[in-house]
């Protein structure tokens, strides 16, 4: 989906006949300044789709950005000046904040839990648990807050899981019809026990990922597998202890909570009505 089509439905979605409230105050339009404030110490994520829903209701409107995607933003600092028909912005600004909150808090968390990390060479990965839809811009947030991301969608790589194993009848033949079929990609395998991580070394897999286990049970894995093969540990990857598994020597942990439990970032828009004679 196109920035343009997410912004076009969500404002179906929220003005499907417009804004009964707005629209009936019978005033003319209102030229003024606005602010855009952040109410928390926030990483700012999503700054494209916030400027989009803004042009989409109101054209006119002139945005001056002090800060970019990334940046971090303490309480209280103005994110964004705004001038232009104050009526119009009131109704854009649900919709424009909506997304803003959401991404900025996904690049906020993804912040905490990058900074957990930045004294190993582990890098933070992002998963699949994304809003439908949404998946393009909430990745890209991971990335503001400093993550990385883990594969896009099921065409983008190969991640054998339990249920491919079980299907095929076994890890091996998975692996070995991945290896027939799949044109020579890298392939990633789900394991759950020591068992299948010596099985995944034997057969030349490129990433072995490491479903949870616990911090004992990950170091004895780390151990069994060979330097040239990438280590991803996963499963119950709680902030406090996302530190201790990255100086066990993984090189990747992934973190579904980045995406599917972040809280949303607060953001004000204030407005600074003309005074009426």
């Amino acid at each position: 989906m196109t920035l343009s089509q997410l912004i076009t439905q969500a404002y179906a979605e929220d003005i499907p006949k417009g804004d009964l409230t707005t629209d009936n105050l019978g005033l003319a339009a209102c030229s003024g300044d606005a602010r855009l404030v952040a109410k928390e110490d926030l990483v700012l994520a999503g700054r494209a789709l916030f400027v989009g829903c803004v042009k989409h209701v109101c054209p006119d409107m002139v945005l001056r950005w002090q800060f970019d995607d990334g940046d971090f933003i303490l309480d209280q600092q103005t994110v964004c000046w705004l001038k232009g028909d104050l009526l119009t912005l009131l109704k854009a600004e649900r919709v424009a904040l909506n997304f803003l909150g959401h991404l900025s808090g996904i690049a906020t968390l993804t912040r905490c839990f990058a900074q957990a990390v930045s004294d190993t060479e582990c890098k933070i990965l992002d998963t699949r648990k994304t809003t439908p839809l949404l998946r393009e811009y909430e990745k890209a947030a991971v990335r503001a807050g400093g993550g990385h991301n883990h594969r896009m969608n099921l065409s983008d790589a190969v991640l054998i899981k339990e249920n491919h194993i079980r299907a095929s009848g076994g890890l091996e033949r998975a692996v070995r019809a991945i290896k027939r079929h799949a044109n020579n990609a890298a392939i990633e395998v789900e394991c759950s026990n020591l068992d299948e991580v010596a099985l995944s070394v034997s057969l030349g897999v490129e990433r072995i990922l490491l479903d949870n286990m616990n911090n004992a049970k990950i170091a004895e894995a780390r151990a069994k597998i060979p330097p040239f093969i990438q280590v991803e540990a996963s499963g119950n990857m709680r902030l406090e202890r996302v530190g201790e598994v990255a100086r066990l020597g993984v090189d990747f942990i992934s973190v579904g909570a980045l995406t599917h439990s972040a809280p949303c970032a607060d953001f004000s828009l204030l407005f600074e009505w003309p005074h009426k004679n």
